[in-house]
């Protein structure tokens, strides 16, 4: 088999939000070859649009691989209606324009028989510079943007413990469906997800987990594992009676689930993950050894958690995070004991494996905040781009939370919410 690319690049007077507002409708009828088009879901609850031509009586499937607002960026892969394509995988980028409107670029990689290649890609040619013509010369509102979906009412939530080994305490809604559990950081507890708890409970059954040690789980009695907080999860899906789940995470709690998720793919309908997912797994023996050092050395001091909360706060939070952040940020920092900050600082530190992607078979959304310092927007936009090149029929989000630091869900809640919940309604009961 052959490989070639076609791109097509061109340019509209209207803002790149203008346009994305019509390019990111996956399943919208603005392209003018495009005769009927409607939406189709997987078993997963993956997009297809299924579309046919002007002229022709061919069916066409398509879907959806990649979507990011924050990016104005949006990639597809090629189902069926191609004849001789043995893959054919899109992308659209709608950018700034050099002296304002936007640009707009459209390019797909193509794979066929030689003597049907060039058909191929000249039929591709054809339609890109139709559909950019199209986006160029129509003139776009500036909020044409679709309003977004009202949130809903915030579920009533209930604390239980699972007794045990260790103990185990979390906050949980009576919803149904699967369990969307909610995992946090190294910093954090289960307060840090009370606000997600609350809007993800008017969509399924929800959960926010204190990790053993952490607010009213106890510890372990040996040195926790990444191993031992999957067998946590386990404990929770168990004792709630989930047939399978849609994981959260934030920081550590990226990595736990995403560890989850190499252990046990066929569990979840959703991955979730904040500000993090590879942890340390992809770091050398040095680069751990001095993280781990350089936040031992406090603790080998005699100091607690709460003493070096005040400088934490400071890399943890944004910019523009309010007093009142800053102030969620320390006391669930400060609440930490000593040794359960060693115990999760030395699992961290230790990595069993490097993640194999492809082993993802699940929708995967993954976020960061626009000023974290910890999990940079390049670095986790960057994960996200491993995940789909080798993810079997990849589904990734990737979102930039605007204005907030490594705590995303914290500092800007009603936007971290309203994506989660778009991704979590897409899901299947």
């Amino acid at each position: 088999m052959a490989r070639e690319t076609v791109e097509v690049v061109g340019v509209s007077a209207a803002s790149p939000e203008a346009v994305w507002s019509v390019v990111s409708d996956f399943c919208g009828q603005w392209h003018p070859a495009i005769a009927t088009i409607h939406a189709e879901h997987d078993a997963r609850g993956t997009l297809v649009r299924a579309f046919t031509a002007h002229g022709e009586g061919t069916v066409y499937r398509e879907q959806l691989t990649w979507l990011s607002d924050s990016d104005h960026t949006l990639a597809y892969t090629h189902l069926e209606g191609i004849a001789g394509a043995q893959s054919y995988d899109g992308r659209i980028a709608i950018g700034a324009g050099d002296h304002g409107g936007s640009t707009l670029r459209w390019s797909a990689r193509v794979e066929a028989a030689s003597p049907r290649l060039q058909a191929i890609c000249e039929g591709t040619k054809a339609i890109f510079e139709a559909g950019i013509a199209a986006l160029s010369e129509t003139t776009l509102a500036t909020d044409a943007a679709e309003q977004p979906r009202p949130l809903p009412a915030s579920a009533a939530t209930r604390d239980i413990v699972i007794d045990g080994e260790p103990r185990l305490a979390l906050t949980t809604t009576d919803s149904d469906g699967p369990l969307c559990l909610f995992l946090h950081g190294i910093g954090g507890s289960r307060g840090n997800w009370l606000p997600q708890l609350a809007a993800a409970g008017g969509v399924m059954r929800a959960a926010a987990l204190d990790l053993r040690g952490y607010g009213d789980s106890a510890l372990g009695r040996m040195q926790s594992t990444v191993g031992d907080y999957c067998d946590d999860i386990l404990r929770v899906k168990e004792e709630l009676g989930a047939d399978r789940l849609v994981l959260v995470g934030l920081s550590l709690g990226s990595w736990i689930a995403t560890s989850f998720a190499m252990r046990h793919p066929e569990m979840l309908a959703g991955l979730v993950l904040s500000g993090g997912c590879t942890g340390m797994s992809e770091a050398s023996l040095e680069e751990r050894e001095t993280f781990r050092v350089s936040r031992k050395v406090p603790l080998d001091a005699g100091q607690t958690p709460a003493d070096f909360a005040p400088a934490v706060v400071e890399v943890l939070a944004g910019p523009n995070a309010s007093d009142a952040v800053k102030e969620q940020l320390f006391r669930s920092m400060a609440a930490i004991p000593s040794a359960t900050y060693r115990d999760a600082l030395v699992c961290f530190t230790n990595p069993s494996e490097r993640f194999d992607f492809s082993r993802l078979t699940m929708p995967v959304l993954m976020m960061t905040g626009e000023h974290d310092r910890l999990a940079s927007p390049s670095e986790i936009r960057g994960v996200a781009g491993r995940i789909l090149d080798q993810a079997f029929r990849p589904d990734i989000r990737y979102e930039t939370i605007a204005d907030a630091g490594h705590v995303c869900n914290v500092e800007q809640p009603a936007a971290y919410n309203r994506i989660l919940l778009d991704f979590l309604r897409k899901l299947p009961r």
